[in-house]
């Protein structure tokens, strides 16, 4: 639920698993010329067949978008992983929250679920959350879709609903999230969220407040950039103040005491009012975070009428990014000892400084194409590009558009930069992977090719 991820694309912004019999892992490249022909782009044909995932059957249509490299990630739960740098992260964060926060009988407040299965109904990806039908978040050019009702979820709020509807009140969710996205060292289109909620009844609200028994969490008034039209201000003062202290506490946890906070107001469809976290860190301010007071429509849904909660979410690689030094989110997946084994600590609190790899030369090449009539989005290029490529492709940059002044056509030419993280690519096997992107791009995109 960051507020970056609407800015960028519109976004909104865990169970034993078995992974799909007809999906190989994608992290480990094919041998020299057994790239994915262009029928391999998509993950399981057409409209009319069935797509197997996690033992279950889903029906394809029109709305199946899955491709064999995104599959092939579906399952591998990095987050659950000992040692792996964002399941330090995880538990860092587990660690605080049950130490910080004790229920009555001395067990945790907070409950944790970092299991869930990622495949999710559009409706609790989408309507639990009062994401409107019309909301671009909703594009299928954005998004995963097994089908038209089922998804990869595009966050960890997707089982928000659920548990508040068990008649939990406060709980962590932590998994792999999915989204369509732009190729650089910053995104890819698996990553993990953690996600926190908490509700509290009147009393639990008010018990510290002088002659709090006088006062009310709910009221019928307008809607403010500072509270609902259900909220009393002081229910809505009290839940932020909780609410940024709770994060604070994390944040200094997380990266030590003297850091600067600030924070910033921001819009999601299911808080408000919502609000950015930014940290100053070495000299940079950077988000960290985006949360809110619940939107009290969501929690009367799920049958917690008398309750007024917040939430907030955070992206674990973005945490481990910067406490890690890590460059490239594509280390994450990464199976190199070299890597892995500078998170083999013995106190998951231990400083890490992760030491770079050798960085092997890049291979820059560069593809140009008209655009066809209609239908045409730069992430289904982007994602046909990760498809072929595989982790083998660092980046890719959109250098120049041109429109024809007669036949006003649309010409797209991308900089595609190819490094390996292990070994030095060879001019002829990259040569090989461009050659199979400029085929597919043409068979499955409907470009018109300039090469």
């Amino acid at each position: 639920m960051v507020c970056s991820a609407f800015r960028r694309v519109a976004h909104v912004c865990m169970y034993p698993v078995r992974k799909a019999s007809s999906v190989s892992r994608g992290h480990r490249h094919p041998a020299l010329g057994s790239w994915p022909a262009a029928s391999g782009f998509a993950a399981q044909g057409a409209p009319g067949g069935v797509l197997e995932l996690l033992g279950q059957s889903y029906p394809q249509d029109d709305y199946s978008n899955l491709s064999r490299k995104v599959l092939s990630s579906v399952g591998r739960n990095l987050h659950n992983q000992q040692y792996h740098p964002l399941w330090l992260i995880k538990e860092r964060v587990k660690e605080h929250f049950y130490k910080q926060y004790v229920g009555r009988f001395g067990t945790p407040l907070f409950s944790v679920f970092d299991n869930f299965s990622p495949v999710v109904t559009t409706w609790q990806n989408f309507d639990s959350l009062l994401i409107p039908t019309d909301h671009p978040s909703r594009k299928k050019g954005d998004n995963y879709y097994l089908n038209q009702t089922h998804m990869l979820r595009a966050h960890t709020s997707a089982h928000q609903w659920d548990l508040l509807h068990a008649g939990l009140d406060a709980f962590l969710v932590v998994g792999d999230v999915y989204r369509r996205d732009q190729i650089d060292s910053q995104h890819y289109p698996v990553f993990h969220q953690l996600e926190g909620v908490r509700l509290f009844s009147k009393h639990e609200l008010f018990a510290g407040v002088k002659d709090g028994e006088s006062l009310q969490l709910f009221e019928q008034s307008s809607r403010s950039a500072h509270k609902q039209e259900t909220h009393t201000m002081e229910a809505v003062k009290l839940v932020e103040f909780d609410l940024k202290q709770t994060l604070t506490r994390l944040v200094t946890h997380l990266f030590g005491d003297d850091l600067d906070i600030r924070w910033v107001d921001c819009y999601f469809p299911f808080t408000h009012p919502s609000f950015e976290m930014e940290i100053n860190f070495h000299g940079e301010w950077l988000e960290v975070l985006g949360c809110g007071v619940m939107e009290q429509q969501l929690v009367n849904s799920a049958g917690a009428q008398d309750r007024i909660g917040w939430a907030f979410g955070l992206g674990l690689e973005r945490l481990a990014m910067i406490l890690y030094n890590i460059p490239d989110i594509r280390l994450f997946w990464s199976e190199d000892e070299r890597f892995l084994k500078q998170f083999r600590v013995s106190d998951i609190s231990q400083k890490v400084t992760f030491q770079p790899l050798s960085k092997y030369p890049a291979v820059i090449n560069d593809i140009s194409f008209w655009l066809p009539p209609e239908n045409y989005t730069e992430n289904d290029f982007y994602d046909l590009v990760r498809t072929i490529g595989g982790d083998l492709v660092e980046k890719v940059d959109l250098i120049d558009e041109f429109e024809h002044p007669k036949t006003h056509k649309t010409s797209h030419c991308y900089r595609i930069t190819y490094r390996h993280m292990e070994r030095t690519l060879s001019q002829r096997e990259v040569r090989r992977i461009h050659q199979a992107v400029q085929e597919a791009a043409v068979q499955l995109l409907a470009v018109e090719g300039r090469f």
